[in-house]
């Protein structure tokens, strides 16, 4: 009964007959091999544009280089207020971008909207060089409450961005407008496209994405991350960006293969079908247990819920395996009562039917 991250699971035997595949005898190195730019034209057909991709081991070391190349050190980066970048990557994205600010975007809802990402811009003082620049958004898709974001969304919110004008000394001297660009941390992207059933075009660069961090770990692959630049000029010094990172692997072929294997015949969407499945199932039957209840609708493969105390204490001594989560995640009209607790279930590709309902028997017979 594992449901604490998607990052627990093993990788999917296609990817690492892939990995097994490209094991075999010698390929030139740092990525100039044939697996690596397969995956870079298989990504290519994905998304049905022009791209440069960008092969490296961690989720975080992609979003903090791909807002390197988008951010100044003195510009500023705005972000849900639970965002990924904001509360779990230490000082990662700082370390990178060489210290641009990570401002949370006012609001309690479970995605940035359009309307709380103008009012935070609207709010940002304008007198540079004492202020930041805005340079960038970024959204997390799954987002931190485990909702997907739909093309008019993301459209919306880079309509917001960029019809961004500062007010005050920095228009009236003329200051050049730098553009807002969207960046997408997508660690669960595979399961939004699942759920949404639409091309990943668009909920990408057809909504007005400028760089998606494409996650595979969490998704079938042992370690592979894809930085995915929909302009090639906003990738200009980007190899040089990922070599000073550590992250130019000799064996760059060992990535190249891994999304080799998760790309073909649409594997990657299977995968994430089925945790999408394994979180709807685990979500119907917890919605029909006296003193549980759902706050946020389960669009992915999380599932978040609101237990009794004494009914998650009986779940973790059945050894069910989930983490408590922040309250200030719960819907503005939610909040718990004495003796509940919030918590975050997470299923994988490889969540069994079976897991899930030994999970559930377990909670039932509380």
């Amino acid at each position: 009964m594992i449901f604490g991250s998607d990052n627990m699971a093993a990788a999917s035997p296609r990817v690492m007959a892939a990995l097994q595949e490209a094991n075999s005898g010698t390929a030139r190195s740092y990525g100039n091999d044939p697996w690596t730019k397969r995956a870079e034209e298989q990504l290519a057909e994905v998304f049905e544009h022009d791209l440069a991709a960008f092969f490296v081991t961690t989720g975080t070391v992609a979003n903090c280089l791909a807002l390197s190349a988008i951010a100044e050190p003195w510009n500023a980066v705005l972000c849900h207020r639970q965002a990924h970048i904001l509360l779990d990557e230490g000082t990662a994205p700082e370390f990178f971008t060489g210290g641009a600010r990570l401002i949370p975007v006012a609001g309690t809802d479970g995605k940035i909207t359009a309307e709380n990402l103008r009012r935070t811009l609207e709010r940002l003082p304008a007198d540079p060089p004492h202020n930041v620049t805005p340079a960038a958004v970024s959204i997390s898709q799954v987002s931190e409450s485990g909702l997907v974001y739909r093309p008019e969304e993301i459209a919306a919110l880079a309509e917001a961005a960029a019809s961004y004008r500062p007010a005050g000394t920095a228009a009236v001297a003329g200051a050049p407008l730098r553009k807002i660009r969207i960046h997408v941390d997508g660690a669960r992207f595979a399961s939004a496209v699942a759920s949404l059933r639409c091309s990943p075009a668009d909920v990408t660069w057809r909504a007005g994405v400028d760089v998606l961090c494409l996650g595979a770990t969490k998704n079938g692959a042992l370690a592979a991350e894809a930085v995915i630049f929909f302009d090639r000029e906003l990738a200009a010094n980007f190899a040089e960006r990922r070599k000073r990172a550590g992250q130019l692997l000799s064996k760059g072929r060992l990535l190249g293969a891994q999304f080799l294997g998760w790309l073909k015949d649409g594997h990657w969407l299977d995968l994430a079908r089925s945790a999408n499945a394994a979180a709807k199932q685990l979500a119907d039957g917890l919605s029909k247990i006296p003193g549980v209840r759902i706050p946020w609708p389960v669009e992915a493969n999380e599932v978040f819920a609101v237990l009794p105390r004494p009914l998650d204490a009986h779940l973790r001594a059945a050894g069910a395996d989930y983490h408590e989560w922040y309250t200030d995640g719960m819907p503005a009209n939610d909040s718990l009562a004495l003796g509940e607790v919030y918590v975050r279930l997470v299923t994988s590709f490889a969540t069994q039917g079976s897991e899930v309902q030994a999970f559930l028997d377990a909670a039932r017979g509380a």
